[in-house]
Order: C-alpha cells, then structure tokens, then sequence
C-alpha cells in the first residue's frame, strides 16, 4: 500500500531502512534511475540503487554518508547529481529518527527532473544577455559623446555641443525606460507591483503617447474615436507604458499608418470599460505564434527590441484588470485589442 501512494508523487522517491537496505520505491523513482520495473529493489543497499553519481564520479551515499554524523542531523540539503543517462536531478533528503538519542530508522531520499531549473538558467541567461544587448547601444553613444566633448570642448560650436548633449538626452532616456522595463518584469513575476488605479480620460492619454511616439518617426499615427467614452479606472502611469509599448511596436514592426481605434465597450462584454484596437498594415502575426508573443523574449523580425515589451503589456493590462487579444488587423497587418475596465477591479498577476 505505501509504494502505491509513492506512485502518486510525481518525483522520484527511494526509502531506505535503519540498516541502509531499500524498502520502498515509486515509478517516478525507478525511471529516473533506470531500473527495470521487473526488478525488486526490495532489501537490496541503498547505495546499490540510488545510482547517482557526481562530475568525478562519486556517488550520493558515498558523498553525503545519511547513516553517519550528529543525532540532529535531520536531512541533506538539496543538490545536483547526474543521473545514470547523464541528465541532471536536483536531490534532497529525509533522515529520521524515532528521537534524538536513537538511530536513523529510514532515510527518504527525492529525486526532481533538473529540466526546470535548466529552463530557469537559460531564462536567466536570456535576461542577461539582453540587458547587455539593450545597455550597450545607448552606453556607448553617452560615453562617445562625453568623451568628445571632453577632449574637444573649446574647439566645438555652441550647436556641435547643443546636439552632442540631445544625443546623451535621448540616450538616457533610452536606459530610464530600460531599466524601468526590467523593474516591472521583476515585479510581475514576483507579484509586487504595485498600482495606484483612478478614473483616467484615455482617450487624452492616448493622445500623449501618439504626440511622443509621433516625434520620432515619420510614420502616420491616427486615432479615431466611435462614440462617447467613459472613463476608465486604472493606473495612468503603467497604461501610458502600456500603449507605449504597442504603438512603438506598430511603428517598428509594422508598415503603413499606425491606426488607434477607441470605443466604449458593448453590451455583452464581459466589464464596462474602453476597447482599444492598435493595428498597423505590417505583414501581421501567424495565428500558430500568436500565444507565444505575450511571453518573454519573443521577437518578431529582426529590427531589435528588448523581447519583453508585449509580455511587459500583458501582464500590466492584466494587473489592471483589462484584457489583451491579437487579431488581423482589416486592412492586413496585425491588431492589438485591449480591454480596460471603467471600474476598480482585483489585479490578475497569476
């Protein structure tokens, strides 16, 4: 009956006796390790079958000794070992006494896939490689340009140094947003962000982005207004992060007008709010990689971008209680919908 609920348990799972001799194992426990299902493990040394083995070759009981040291010795901490087809498991330890003053009466040894932790790490690495991607281009414009200016200053026009100093501006403005992009996606992910909801005219509010973002490019950027709108209750400060990001990324992925619909939310919708249609008249986005563009470090082309701006966008619209769809835009092209309520609503991290 105890190896049938062990089998319940998705980790691998061996238990060994007071003598060192194995007296349960689950499933799980068997395929990781390798041993035919045909095979009793009952009885046999633990070190027998908890084939675990370290880079120079030792093995788990030979390392960690669970039948020796202090009687308060509870357990061994979590560790990577090598399985016998050579993927990684993360290995953690029960050692158990009936009380202090006796001996080990079992010892339950788990065995975890080390598949999350390594998808952990790549992601991890990802971040890092992109920070320094993102941090570079704009490091080196303000050090080039400082450094100019410093070595140069007496020989530089008034408009030499007034257009050097723009360019520094601008490129900081450049790590500002960085940074607070990569603020954000640490709070999202840890569930501490942080929002201070009110009614907000969207409509005025999407007019500032539009006069920004419209600054810099030389792109058409419109936007239509079908009916009168109600307020909408969110944080102003994200929500301009939020349409930010979507219009920069029509302007830099798509082609053609960059078009911003707003229209009260119908009758059946799920909440009173605004919906927002974002389109451009790029080549638009596959339907098979539609679920995938709201995640970390997608891209789209080859025209850069830091890869967490639409998963920034999701989750921000989320946290204030709207929604996110991606369509085909009418004309072609690609069509962002956001949803956003004219009431308070509880922030959806998860």
């Amino acid at each position: 009956m105890g190896e049938f609920y062990l089998d319940l348990v998705a980790d691998g799972a061996v238990i060994s006796d007071g003598e060192g001799r194995v007296v349960a194992m689950n499933g799980a426990g068997r395929r990781m390790l390798a041993l035919p299902f045909d095979l009793d493990v009952t009885g046999r040394p633990l070190d027998e079958v908890l084939m675990l083995t370290d880079h120079d070759g030792r093995t788990w009981v030979e390392v960690n000794e669970p039948y020796r040291g202090l009687g308060t010795r509870t357990g061994v901490p979590e560790q990577v070992w090598v399985l016998p087809d050579g993927s990684e498991a993360l290995v953690v330890a029960r050692i158990h006494r009936p009380a202090v003053d006796q001996p080990i009466d079992r010892v339950a040894v788990s065995l975890r896939s080390g598949r999350g932790r390594e998808r952990l790490d790549r992601e991890r690495s990802d971040l890092v490689a992109t920070v320094a991607h993102e941090l570079r281009s704009p490091l080196t414009g303000v050090k080039g340009f400082v450094q100019a200016m410093l070595n140069r200053w007496d020989k530089l026009s008034d408009d030499q140094k007034k257009l050097m100093l723009t360019t520094v501006n601008s490129d900081s403005d450049r790590l500002s947003a960085l940074i607070t992009e990569l603020l954000d996606v640490a709070r999202l992910d840890t569930g501490r962000l942080s929002l201070y909801p009110r009614p907000v005219d969207l409509h005025a509010l999407v007019q500032r982005v539009v006069a920004s973002v419209g600054a810099g490019t030389n792109r058409e950027l419109v936007v239509v207004v079908t009916d009168e709108l109600p307020e909408v209750v969110v944080d102003p400060d994200k929500t301009i992060q939020v349409f930010t990001n979507l219009v920069e990324n029509a302007v830099r992925h798509g082609e053609g007008t960059v078009r911003i619909t707003l229209s009260p939310m119908a009758g059946n919708a799920p909440f009173p709010g605004i919906r927002v249609h974002v389109d451009d008249q790029g080549e638009g986005i596959a339907p098979e990689v539609r679920r995938r563009i709201f995640t970390k470090f997608w891209k789209h082309g080859v025209r850069g971008g830091s890869g967490l701006g639409l998963y920034l966008v999701n989750g921000l619209v989320r946290a204030n209680g709207g929604l996110v769809t991606v369509t085909d835009a009418p004309g072609g092209g690609a069509r962002i919908t956001i949803e956003l309520p004219s009431e308070p609503a509880s922030a959806d991290l998860g």
